[in-house]
Parts: C-alpha cells; structure tokens; sequence
C-alpha cells in the first residue's frame, strides 16, 4: 500500500538512487518522441541531493511512486520533473503535488506556478491544462527553428 502523504526530501536523504529510478521508469515513454531528448540524461543523484539543498523534492510513497522538484523563482514558483510511476497513474498523485506546489507558492508569497513540458506530448499538455494551467507561450530549444516546448502558468489566490 502506498502512503499517500508526500514528503519532502532533505540534501542528506537517502533516496536520491530511489527517485532517480522514478524519474527514468517514468519518463522512459518519451524516447524517441521528444526533439531533442530529455534532460533527464544528465541527471544524477548528485543533482537531485542539490536540488533538494536550493529548491523542494517531494515525494509520495516508500519507495517513491510520484515526485515533483520546485524551484523558487522572484515571481513564481517552477514545477520541474513532475513524474508519477506508469503503475500509480490516474490516481491523483499529480493533482496532489499540484495542490501542494500551490500551497508552498502561497507559503512563499509568490503569486503563480510555471511548468514546460514538449510540444509532442499532448497528453501531458492536457492533464496541466485540466489541473488548471493555461498555455502562455511556445519556445524552442537553442539550434531548433520550430517550438519544442510549451510553458505554463497557473495564478495562485
């Protein structure tokens, strides 16, 4: 049974492998469509641990079926690496780490979250727009002459 609470995670904590492992099962469905590939390549444990020093890693479940790193910004608050198991999805866990990036917003004072996700992957630009997020621009990666990625905000009363 997976314990539906997320946590987060300190620069010393002892899953980093474990949410590493997420990230990669979870996003394993984007090789091949996405131009060009992720960034998680370059991620390590390493980057994780400092992520989780100068921003937020949440997670849900031991080991981790969901995550979501945050990252403050002057005006916002980033949601990066927001990925749930392909076992755990349709269950509310991306709703829910929605739901508390929006309440570390408010903690913060910052009035809006932003998100980027590719231009190829249409289900995920549904899902954040059925959360609540609104599409405010598309930009491309340095070299590209076309969009390949889509941003998105959402204001936070």
């Amino acid at each position: 049974m997976v314990h539906l609470t997320p946590y987060r995670l300190g620069p010393d904590a002892p899953k980093f492998a474990e949410v590493l492992a997420l990230l990669r099962a979870s996003f394993a469905y984007m090789e091949g469509r996405i131009d060009p590939p992720t960034s998680l390549h370059r991620l390590d444990q390493g980057a994780i641990a400092n992520q989780a020093e100068t921003g937020e890693v949440w997670c849900i479940g031991t080991p981790p079926v969901a995550c979501l790193f945050l990252t403050p910004h002057p005006d916002h608050l980033y949601l990066g690496k927001l990925a749930v198991a392909p076992d755990y999805r349709h269950r509310g866990f991306a709703r829910q780490l929605v739901s508390l990036a929006g309440a570390r917003a408010r903690k913060r004072g910052l009035g809006k979250l932003m998100l980027k996700t590719r231009i190829e992957l249409t289900e995920n630009q549904c899902m954040f727009e059925t959360l609540g997020f609104r599409l405010v621009a598309k930009v491309a990666h340095p070299g590209y002459d076309r969009p390949t990625t889509c941003i998105y905000e959402m204001d936070i009363p």
